[in-house]
């Protein structure tokens, strides 16, 4: 299992706008694996975010009949959010893969709440993670920032399983995601590119609840896995 480390990096890189640092910073907790990470210089001013289906509306993997503690998300008309997550074929794994996909969507929801605070953001985030989320939604939020457009996620993979603790991995596309102006609604937007793909990295532990929660997150761009659409 990797060792995670607090950077000061960004996962959104910016062409405009420097303000958009503070909101890149909450798109995949800007920590950084030995050995892995970014630099953080694209320039332009998406971020990221996750969830299910489209609009906040579970997909059938996150649906109550699959899972009759999933939580539900408020999330606005204009953010479409995909998952595409299948069956590992063990139940542990596919606990993981399924609150890690929750937690991608708690990270989406507290950011355009401009609430660090959510009830889904202290179920599905702990430790650091938790903290750095709060502090940096707090800070895009008083930049007068927010999101809006399309999040896919996918290829998901448990890397490491040992007992309450594990380690996992899924890409992101952001390519159609954009920073919006809170008070005038402007899209801040910029042309796709493959710099646009991220893969994230995570190291989750266990709670009493048995919630898989986020504690730290490391991500790198483009990768050959993540580029594809």
């Amino acid at each position: 299992m990797p060792n995670f480390i607090l950077t000061g990096e960004s996962t959104v890189k910016r062409r405009t706008m420097p303000v958009a640092a503070a909101l890149a910073a909450t798109a995949a907790l800007l920590l950084t694996a030995c050995g892995g990470g970014s630099d953080g210089s694209k320039g332009n001013d998406k971020i990221a975010g996750a969830g299910t289906e489209a609009s906040g509306s579970p997909s059938p993997s996150a649906s109550a009949s699959a899972d009759k503690n999933a939580p539900s998300f408020d999330l606005p008309s204009d953010i479409k959010v995909t998952v595409e997550k299948q069956s590992t074929g063990d139940s542990t794994k596919d606990g993981v893969l399924r609150d890690l996909a929750y937690a991608a969507q708690a990270r989406l929801e507290g950011l355009v709440k401009g609430d660090g605070q959510t009830a889904n953001m202290s179920r599905y985030y702990a430790a650091d993670a938790l903290v750095y989320f709060d502090k940096q939604i707090s800070e895009t939020r008083k930049e007068g920032l927010t999101s809006t457009g399309s999040y896919r996620y996918y290829d998901f993979q448990v890397l490491d399983l040992k007992g309450q603790t594990a380690t996992a991995r899924y890409c992101e596309d952001q390519r159609q995601a954009f920073a919006k102006e809170i008070k005038t609604n402007k899209v801040h937007r910029t042309t796709p590119s493959n710099d646009d793909f991220i893969q994230i990295s995570v190291q989750t532990a266990k709670d009493s609840r048995g919630d898989w929660q986020v504690r730290r997150v490391s991500w790198k761009k483009a990768t050959a896995e993540c580029v594809q659409g």
